[in-house]
């Protein structure tokens, strides 16, 4: 067990932490939750039956730790909108250029901004679907929905965050007059 457990650890450590830190929006907190996550993982592994992947069963414990996590806060929905630092922003890409770099921290400042505007429901596809790149079957599993809610849910949130880019790069004035006329 001690050899299966380190390889969870060793292959999907990040990107629970990852999950758990865009939830959360807490990066002591999100430690705290991935702890709670591998607890779990530890006293559950002899009840997982294979039904889907590691990757997929180890992402709907995290989920679920979140949610616990949500319903023990007094006002939860406020302060997950409070707890997100926007300066400590990782990018992926292990070799951009310093312009590339430039440009995906504004980018990823601006999509951070614009998920407070997203549900809990719609931020957890956004971030399974886009940043974790997990399918829409394997979405589904994780959040024990139909793959027809994930979608539904998926298409709304890239709604709101459509919106409310466009209305941050407005403001920014980053919209050119000649793009605003063509809408």
């Amino acid at each position: 067990m001690d050899s299966v457990f380190d390889e969870l650890y060793q292959k999907y450590h990040h990107d629970v932490f990852q999950f758990l830190f865009y939830m959360v929006r807490n990066k002591e907190q999100a430690e705290d939750l991935v702890q709670e996550v591998y607890i779990r993982v530890f006293k559950a592994y002899h009840r997982f039956e294979g039904k889907s992947s590691e990757k997929t069963w180890l992402f709907s414990i995290a989920r679920n730790v979140a949610i616990d996590f949500f319903r023990k806060q007094k006002g939860w929905k406020d302060r997950l909108l409070d707890k997100f630092d926007w300066s400590t922003n990782q990018v992926k890409d292990e070799y951009p250029i310093p312009e590339e770099i430039t440009i995906q921290n504004e980018e990823i400042k601006w999509i951070y901004r614009c998920l407070e505007f997203c549900t809990v429901d719609q931020r957890s596809v956004i971030i399974l679907r886009y940043l974790q790149d997990l399918s829409i079957s394997e979405t589904a599993k994780v959040l024990g929905w139909t793959e027809s809610k994930v979608k539904t849910t998926q298409h709304r949130s890239l709604k709101v965050l459509k919106k409310h880019m466009e209305m941050f790069y407005e403001k920014e004035g980053l919209i050119s007059e000649k793009v605003r006329v063509e809408r």
